[in-house]
């Protein structure tokens, strides 16, 4: 049979969803191109938000939130850019839809914008933008009730918001230089800025090494005398660590119990939930976990207490993007695999044992039993190093005999990862493939993002050197060896 590879890109995109109340917004290219939707609770025809001609970036690619539902203002925070610009700004819409107008008076024209935090109780948000004028990056605290702009950090190497006090008083800032190379700030209102870890470059010496950090998002504790943040100081493939403010520079690493996951992977993400519950992301082997768990804070234990994504039917896929609403105590998360495009789910109940999908997207004329949901074929390279790779071999419903011929896949970037995940580009063409007969090698060679830091800066002066190797060791002792190829 003849499969076209338009059946396998008609699928469409369903990203970002937001559970307000009974409804659930989400950004889609149902239209042709990414726009923002909302539906039903339990699905119903997408209504459009805003006017046709606009056109929403991949949230992938955007570097911050994509929008914000704000309830009570009744309103929707866009980032939306000019003809595909990449110049992000902050518009305002009706929560009903409609045609944006420019947030905060226009203040933020000239810039590229990222939206970080938006506290939809406190209609409070943080936004650090690039000026189009100058080397700076600036951040802000925004009041979207008032329009209020207020600047709290300017740096040629920014100031991306790491987390915020409960009253908004106290914001942790990170200055990024390299992967890995980062520098943290505490803005505390009326107050000088602190340095709270790292050490700037101004203060270095001429070719100085420093440990790399990686300090990333976290929480302020309940007593307000410390943070909990994700760094790479105590695991290569990132962890939690505990910081108290009058002494910062002695960490204290925070450990995870009762994590469910096997594989080699790395931590990739802390969200503070509601009620002490905290949200947690791992990508293990190019597949997403993700836990609920509470902090200990007198054994400074991260505990897991229920999976959500990772196992049964949200598993061997990636997360896209997952939101939590307090209100209904409900998560709403986008999830794909290698054989199925995005659905929306609603994970719910006490227990989180009840998930709820809410898209029903296929691909056109193609039954999934056909297509490839692949395996894993890690393999040991030429120095002993381990690389996470996996093998797409035709569909036995196919009917192919023999061996199979081989297309060698390599990924951009390099600090780059290949995964599961059939809204990313390269999986309609992997799958493509595999409906005409050939297997399909996707190594994530060394260089590659999504198992630890050091992993990733292989690369580092060296691209095209052991990264390369590690391809030629997989041509030669692992693809060379597999009977079925």
């Amino acid at each position: 049979m003849n499969y076209r590879i338009e059946a396998l890109l008609s699928a469409r995109l369903f990203l970002h969803p937001e559970v307000v109340g009974d409804r659930i917004y989400f950004i889609s290219n149902i239209s042709g191109h990414n726009s923002l939707y909302v539906m039903d609770h339990g699905g119903s025809v997408p209504e459009p938000l805003l006017p046709p001609n606009i056109v929403l970036q991949n949230p992938h690619l955007i570097g911050g939130a994509s929008f914000a539902v704000l309830k009570d203002l009744r309103k929707i925070l866009v980032m939306i850019d000019h003809d595909g610009d990449e110049n992000y700004l902050p518009m305002m819409i009706p929560i009903n839809g409609g045609f944006p107008e420019p947030a905060f008076n226009n203040f933020f024209e000239n810039t590229r914008c990222h939206l970080g935090d938006v506290d939809v109780r406190k209609n409070l948000c943080l936004i650090v933008a690039e000026s189009r004028e100058e080397g700076m990056l600036r951040t802000y605290l925004c009041h979207l009730d008032s329009n209020e702009v207020e600047e709290i950090y300017a740096s040629p190497y920014g100031g991306y918001p790491a987390a915020i006090s409960e009253d908004a008083s106290r914001i942790v800032l990170v200055e990024g230089y390299l992967v890995g190379d980062t520098v943290t700030y505490l803005w505390e209102r009326g107050k000088e800025i602190k340095r709270l870890y790292g050490k700037p470059l101004e203060d270095r010496e001429e070719g100085e090494e420093v440990p790399l950090i990686a300090f990333g998002g976290g929480f302020f504790t309940e007593d307000g005398k410390g943070l909990v943040f994700a760094n790479a100081i105590f695991q290569d493939t990132y962890g939690l660590g505990y910081l108290a403010f009058d002494s910062p520079e002695e960490v204290v690493e925070v450990p995870f119990a009762d994590l469910a996951h096997n594989g080699k992977g790395e931590f990739d993400g802390l969200e503070r939930l509601e009620n002490g519950r905290y949200l947690l992301e791992f990508n293990i082997d190019g597949v997403s976990w993700a836990y609920e768990a509470e902090y200990d804070d007198q054994q400074k234990v991260m505990r897991v207490l229920n999976v959500l994504v990772g196992k049964g039917h949200l598993s061997e896929g990636v997360l896209e993007a997952i939101k939590y609403d307090p209100e209904s105590d409900t998560f709403a998360l986008a999830f794909s695999t290698a054989v199925s495009p995005t659905q929306i789910y609603t994970i719910e109940g006490k227990d989180r044992d009840r998930i709820v999908q809410h898209t029903r997207e296929s691909i056109l004329g193609i039954p999934q039993a056909l297509l490839s949901r692949g395996e894993d074929l890690s393999y040991t390279s030429f120095d002993g190093l381990r690389v996470s790779s996996r093998l797409y071999m035709p569909s036995p419903e196919l009917g192919f005999e023999g061996k199979r011929p081989v297309v060698y896949y390599l990924h951009g970037g390099p600090q780059g990862q290949e995964r599961p995940d059939f809204s990313w580009f390269s999986m309609p063409l992997i799958q493509f493939l595999t409906l005409q007969g050939f297997a399909v090698f996707v190594p994530n060679v060394r260089g590659s993002t999504g198992y630890g830091l050091s992993y990733t800066k292989h690369v580092d002066r060296d691209w095209g050197g052991q990264d390369r190797l590690d391809h030629v060791h997989a041509m030669n002792h692992v693809l060379s060896e597999d009977a079925r190829l």
